[in-house]
């Protein structure tokens, strides 16, 4: 990582000591164009009684495919996200436990799968967008594909010192 502390995309918590997170740690390889945009970032889960991390990378378009999951939640829907390449994140607005669930299943991994009851307060879509909002101001996308496999600094790249 360059220098920057990382950054939490999605914090699913409650007060019962039960989340989901997913932390952004910083670019996979930046400087190398092919990877720079990629982000590596950790699943991190807990509860009282089971607690985890997985690590992954985060594309340019799971940033935009998770924004588009916040507008499904905030009408009231379930979503997916990710899965195939990562592990899929699963948010169940109406859970068994009479509050939302977050599962996690590592399908590519460990085959584990875990659902975490995370009791949410009010407004807690508006502080995931703020959370992605921050993710992309500090690791701005700075890679075009202007066709198929080429790749190419955007023209406004904010150089490294």
């Amino acid at each position: 990582m360059t220098g920057q502390e990382a950054v939490d995309l999605i914090r699913l918590a409650d007060d019962e000591g039960n989340s989901v997170v997913v932390r952004v740690t910083g670019r996979d390889m930046p400087g190398v164009l092919t990877r720079h945009d990629t982000l590596t970032a950790d699943v991190l889960v807990t509860t009282g009684f089971v607690s985890g991390h997985l690590g992954l990378w985060l594309l340019p378009g799971d940033l935009a495919e998770w924004e588009a999951a916040l507008d499904s939640l905030a009408a009231g829907q379930d979503i997916t996200w990710l899965g195939d390449r990562a592990p899929e994140i699963r948010v169940r607005l109406a859970g068994e436990r009479g509050c939302p669930e977050v599962v996690v299943e590592d399908v590519p991994g460990s085959m584990a799968t875990v659902t975490v009851p995370v009791a949410l307060e009010e407004g807690w879509t508006d502080d995931q967008r703020r959370r992605l909002d921050e993710v992309r101001r500090r690791w701005p996308r700075e890679v075009v594909e202007p066709s198929s496999g080429v790749f190419e600094w955007s023209p406004h790249r904010k150089r490294q010192p």
